[in-house]
């Protein structure tokens, strides 16, 4: 694979050599060489190939995980997951998390639609044109008291979703059961004022602060299967996140 990525290493350059690596095969995926779902030779192989030790090489393929370029899959070896996809995430819905925290959150669903899907939705999930998906918005309380408003946009080739299932278990809990193996995702989070639509479904008052996300969810197959936006009031979520130096 070295060879044919050509991929160089300069050992008088101040750029360490795990990191040449890593430029080496983000250049070769970026370019199109290396396409979504390529299987990469393993690290004793490439070590050898680039002349270069075996934790070096580790190092350069751990950078590339973690950055959500390539995943370890067990019994197939390292693969190129998308070159779009760039920041690697803990995925979990916001159900699983009150669930895991000892809350009891409840669902209900206000739409649920299947539907064609838009142009934005088509590019999110990358479908082709008349490609159907399941449209839904959900209000998810903890205590009685809202804490989301959830709208997504779910791709219908995986399995079946209705709201039933939408109202007493969590979207990734159905994806999962239905095969779904999520690996990344892209997300955005901001703030906005609650509008009119949102401020009596959260109890609060139009203009008051909310937190804002957008995510699209990739499975380990480099499949984009879900996008939504959703909103939480301010005063009663947070996202918390560890920051590392490298």
């Amino acid at each position: 694979m070295a060879d044919q990525l050509k991929i160089s290493i300069d050992r008088s350059s101040p750029v360490p050599l795990y990191h040449q690596v890593v430029q080496g095969i983000e250049a070769a995926i970026h370019s199109g060489r290396l396409e979504p779902g390529s299987r990469l030779d393993n690290e004793i192989d490439l070590a050898a190939r680039l002349n270069l030790s075996r934790p070096t090489m580790r190092k350069a393929m751990d950078e590339l995980v973690r950055s959500g370029l390539l995943v370890r899959k067990r019994g197939v070896g390292t693969q190129v997951v998308s070159s779009q996809v760039r920041r690697p995430l803990e995925l979990s819905s916001l159900f699983d998390d009150l669930s895991n925290n000892g809350s009891k959150p409840t669902t209900e669903v206000l739409s649920f639609s299947h539907v064609e899907a838009d142009d934005a939705t088509r590019e999110a999930l990358h479908l082709p044109a008349g490609a159907t998906v399941f449209h839904f918005t959900r209000l998810r309380k903890v205590g009685g008291k809202p804490l989301a408003l959830m709208e997504n946009w779910v791709r219908d080739d995986i399995t079946e979703i209705n709201e039933d299932l939408l109202s007493s278990q969590g979207l990734y809990g159905i994806l999962r059961n239905g095969g779904v193996n999520f690996r990344l995702a892209t997300q955005r989070m901001g703030a906005m004022v609650a509008n009119e639509y949102q401020a009596p479904l959260l109890e609060t008052t139009p203009g008051s602060a909310l937190v804002t996300m957008e995510r699209t969810a990739v499975d380990d197959t480099g499949r984009n299967v879900e996008t939504g936006h959703h909103v939480y009031r301010a005063d009663s979520y947070s996202f918390e996140m560890t920051l590392v130096q490298r």
